[in-house]
């Protein structure tokens, strides 16, 4: 019984035969957690944007066609990323195993396009018959001489938001810190989680430039996949959507010393914070000089310019449905212009994102942590919202209930970031609430107004 008991068995009741758990295991993933995006569909949304890269999943064709070609990602120059590369796994692939046919399609890719790198992405069938891609990627980048980089992210293993992790684990463990890029500034800079939905980078950039600041590299809207593998020699990290890729700052400034923040360029407040945060970090006067006068600048700008859309907007309330860094940074936009929101969906939010909602709303927003458009449609209703602003999944359910509805998400054709991203986010608010269809579709029809007179 004494060496029963130091080898850690019991037996004791049903137990008996059966080693005690020592520790909690991994959590597994739960069914449907994948709904709304699974891991391979957050990998390829982080990855893709990398403009010049090839982009191979290795799987069955019908996961070639995920999200992203809905998605409002902008490239100022290749467009190789948005080829739809696949191995096309079949029946007798999952029976005799499928490396061979993805060393031919690493090396078909190679010869016919010569890209810089080839991501390769696992799929559910390709981890569930035990595709070794790792050593296939390996082998194939010694014979080619270029990067071929594995992104183990099959869909089974959880959430969206985790696949963004995968593919940011990726790239720390195969792409930066493999190249030198060719000039380094000294107020160079890496923005960590920006997509460039609508050409947000671009305006982004255009407002750096003009403090003095220099973006590096992109990771990974309109990115390059050389510029990503020299990030580790920029002097500032800013995370810009912490609930994708907060762990690849954390893991950059261990290993190159890079300081990180997280920040926002959505709404006057957050873009000024960022701004001088950049500043700050950099350490460099006339940086921080020339961010002074340009927040000075423009805040004055905007204010003027917004007033307005501010008086039409004023006392209006919303229910704002999205997640990340929106969830709370869109929020301080909106008060900006008036807006009070009402509700908030927190079911893509991390607790930090979550605590900035409190500041912001404390208890004068419903929460919505899950239920999706029901439960959107209920906090309207209950609050008496004017508006919906959410993505584009939850844009039918505005429409068949006559509620004003604004796309915030992916999907999106408009850029909000910056002072100037604010002023197209009130006049899109605004166009949206005067536009004329309200008024008609809240008018009683003809029939339920009495009786027609006949002649």
């Amino acid at each position: 019984m004494e060496a029963i008991k130091k080898t850690g068995f019991t037996v004791d009741g049903d137990s008996c035969g059966k080693e005690e758990p020592k520790s909690k295991p991994c959590p597994r993933p739960k069914p449907g957690e994948a709904a709304g995006g699974c891991s391979f569909d957050g990998a390829q949304i982080t990855l893709l944007p990398i403009a010049d890269a090839a982009h191979l999943v290795h799987g069955p064709s019908a996961c070639a066609a995920n999200s992203w070609g809905t998605r409002g990602s902008l490239s100022s120059g290749p467009q190789l990323s948005s080829y739809g590369f696949t191995t096309d796994l079949g029946e007798n692939d999952i029976i005799f195993g499928g490396e061979k046919k993805l060393r031919e399609s690493i090396h078909y890719i190679a010869k016919r396009f010569t890209p810089p790198a080839i991501f390769v992405y696992s799929t559910c069938v390709s981890a569930l018959t035990g595709e070794d891609i790792d050593a296939v990627c390996k082998q194939a980048s010694a014979e080619l001489g270029l990067a071929v980089v594995p992104v183990n992210s099959p869909g089974f293993v959880g959430s969206k938001n985790l696949g963004t992790r995968l593919a940011g684990e990726s790239l720390f463990q195969y792409v930066i810190g493999t190249q030198e890029p060719q000039v380094i500034s000294d107020t160079a800079v890496n923005l960590i989680g920006e997509y460039n939905i609508a050409g947000e980078t671009w305006d982004i950039e255009k407002l750096l430039n003009q403090a003095g600041i220099r973006v590096h590299a992109k990771i990974t809207g309109d990115g390059r996949y050389k510029e990503i593998a020299g990030a580790h020699r920029a002097k500032v990290n800013m995370i810009v959507c912490s609930r994708a890729l907060l762990g690849l700052g954390v893991k950059m400034e261990k290993k190159y010393g890079i300081p990180y923040f997280e920040g926002s360029f959505y709404g006057v407040k957050e873009t000024s914070y960022s701004l001088r945060q950049l500043a700050y970090l950099l350490g460099n006067r006339e940086v921080e000089r020339r961010v002074d006068h340009l927040v000075e600048r423009e805040e004055t700008r905007l204010m003027r310019e917004l007033a307005p859309y501010r008086k039409v907007l004023k006392g209006k309330k919303a229910v704002l449905y999205t997640g990340g860094v929106k969830s709370w940074s869109v929020i301080s936009a909106l008060q900006e212009l008036g807006i009070k929101v009402v509700g908030v969906g927190t079911n893509k939010s991390t607790d930090g994102d979550i605590a900035r909602i409190a500041e912001r709303v404390g208890d004068d927003a419903v929460y919505i942590p899950e239920g999706g458009s029901g439960r959107i449609l209920k906090t309207v209703r209950e609050r008496k919202a004017d508006m919906v602003i959410a993505g584009g999944r939850n844009m039918y359910m505005a429409i068949k209930e006559q509620i004003p509805f604004v796309d915030i998400n992916q999907e999106r054709h408009t850029a909000y970031a910056g002072y100037e991203g604010l002023l197209r986010l009130a006049k899109q608010v605004v166009h949206v609430l005067d536009n004329p269809v309200w008024k008609m579709v809240r008018t009683t029809p003809p029939w339920e107004r009495g009786s027609v007179d006949d002649h």
